[in-house]
């Protein structure tokens, strides 16, 4: 057995484990459910094995010089052949494989990754770098027309290959998961400290291919900033930044790579900026009587640059459905860590600020840990919030009926109140138009900076079993069109993608400046093999 054939293996339609897929027994719970609750008579079907897949036969025959590597079995090519996007598990769980890789390849080491990469260019197949699949933007999947189609997996890449304690910075290895870089960093007292929401099932390689959005909501939150530098094979040869803790020498090298969503080559490893694990801690949810003044008293925080660890405002609709609140009052929750210091001062002033913006909140509901490991953020509304994060679904209401997704933008905060009421508007009449009154639309931040939030919508509807693709799709049209025209980014932290052009992010960014990307990209990959039809036309 090789390494990428773990006996727990990955569900290839669900955001788990093959172990942790919902049962029938599960989804028919779930249907009866629905039904009831919307008067509507709704079928589960049954969980769907792989071995029912029928898969196109592989177009590509694989040469002995890569074939140790490299995998025709029908579980990767279906495990491979999607990111992780509601439409794409629907696809997967109804068997639906249009257009599946023809291989995919696990190279060992760079040296593999290289003769891969040397074999798909030399006779033109497209390659696909591949992360944990955690894309929600179709940034995986090419279209069925681009031809036969290698998935390079960088799982076998996950090593911590050193540790520079010094200048508090690792070079990491691109394919490795969340959590077992983690595991490397713990023994020697450190952390990378970058939590997405895809954490479980994401690579350092693709947090960086797709300018990731941590977990953590002030000062350092974006993958870029813990760049230190990248190591990257292209098509035309390797491309490796100095290492540096800062520079001014032209255009950054590493900020090409950030964000370049694996159309320019692959990334096998980085020099990362690291941490001491924190020790203290202080948490607090506060109340507001309103979304206005809660979002006016995150302005203020802010702006403040306390730099607290976590913070961010949950609407009302939001702190309901999340935090098991009444559906009267917004929720700000704030928090802070160190390593070195204790939090008491700067939660003491985040408590002053939010009072003075009309914000409710006892002495004894800021919980503070001043290095004894004492809980700061896992009881009441807080602990609720963060289980909900934490916690994403199995997937057991796939194919019934119910349609869950996200977008999120951000804008800045002289436009935000405008521009908030217009998304609301917009999406609402479409999603009443869709679900009738069966929908929802709510509101959080994920991410504040001094200029501006970065508001995150999730929303849901009951739709028809069988329709949820095209339902869905009319509500995305909407949701893009909103954004962009509205003044905020076609995306915040998911990326680009297939599902953000043309009609959004073409429209945001300048074509003088595409122009140049696909400058870049003829110079770095010539014949056009990488990611086709991400960032810019093939």
């Amino acid at each position: 057995m090789e390494a990428w054939e773990m006996a727990d293996r990955k569900s290839f339609w669900a955001w788990c484990l093959e172990s942790e897929e919902p049962t029938d027994a599960d989804r028919a719970a779930l249907a009866a459910k629905l039904s009831a609750e919307y008067g509507t008579q709704i079928t589960a079907k049954p969980v769907p094995s792989v071995d029912d897949a029928d898969l196109r036969a592989p177009r590509i025959p694989i040469p002995d010089s890569v074939a140790d590597w490299c995998s025709t079995s029908t579980y990767d090519r279906a495990r491979y052949a999607y990111g992780a996007h509601f439409t794409e598990r629907v696809r997967a769980f109804n068997l639906d494989f249009p257009n599946p890789p023809d291989v995919v390849a696990h190279p060992r080491n760079e040296t593999e990754v290289e003769a891969t990469l040397d074999w798909c260019d030399a006779n033109g197949y497209i390659a696909v770098p591949y992360g944990g699949g955690s894309s929600v933007v179709w940034g995986l999947a090419p279209p069925q027309d681009r031809g036969p189609t290698v998935i390079i997996s960088l799982d076998q890449l996950d090593q911590v290959l050193e540790i520079d304690d010094v200048s508090r910075a690792a070079r990491i290895q691109a394919g490795v998961f969340g959590p077992h870089l983690e595991d490397q960093l713990r023994p020697s007292g450190h952390t990378l400290r970058h939590f997405p929401q895809s954490f479980r099932f994401s690579t350092l390689g693709g947090w960086i291919a797709t300018r990731s959005g941590g977990h953590y909501a002030t000062n350092h939150t974006h993958i870029d900033e813990f760049v230190e530098s990248a190591r990257m094979i292209t098509p035309s040869g390797w491309w490796e930044s100095r290492r540096l803790p800062g520079s001014g020498a032209g255009p950054s090298p590493d900020r090409m790579v950030i964000g370049s969503e694996g159309i320019y080559g692959i990334i096998t490893e980085a020099w990362m900026r690291i941490q001491k694990r924190p020790t203290f801690r202080a948490t607090a949810g506060i109340t507001f009587p309103s979304w206005e003044a809660g979002y006016e008293a995150v302005r203020h925080l802010v702006q403040a640059k306390l730099w607290p660890a976590n913070l961010r405002i949950l609407d009302p609709a939001e702190a309901s459905r999340a935090a098991g609140m009444d559906g009267q009052n917004a929720l700000v929750i704030v928090s802070f860590e160190s390593a070195e210091l204790t939090q008491r001062h700067n939660i003491a002033q985040a408590a002053e600020i939010a009072r003075n913006c009309g914000g409710h909140l006892p002495d004894d509901e800021i919980h503070i840990d001043d290095g004894t490991g004492t809980p700061t953020g896992r009881g009441g509304a807080v602990g609720a919030w963060r289980n909900a994060f934490i916690g994403v679904g199995n997937g057991v209401e796939t194919s019934l009926g119910l349609i869950n997704d996200t977008f999120e933008t951000a804008i800045t905060w002289d436009q935000w109140p405008e521009f908030d009421a217009v998304v609301r508007e917009k999406v609402g009449a479409v999603l009443a138009e869709v679900f009738g009154k069966h929908h929802s639309l709510s509101c959080r931040f994920t991410h504040v900076y001094t200029d501006g939030p970065a508001p995150y919508y999730t929303w849901s509807g009951m739709g028809t079993q069988g329709g949820e693709l095209e339902q869905w799709q009319s509500v995305k049209d909407a949701a893009n069109e909103a954004l962009v025209s509205a003044g905020g980014t076609s995306t915040h932290h998911h990326a680009v993608g297939r599902m953000h052009r043309p009609n959004a992010y073409d429209r945001q960014r300048p074509e003088l400046f595409a122009e140049a990307i696909r400058a870049a990209k003829k110079r770095l990959d010539p014949n056009g093999i990488l990611n086709p039809g991400v960032l810019i036309d093939p």
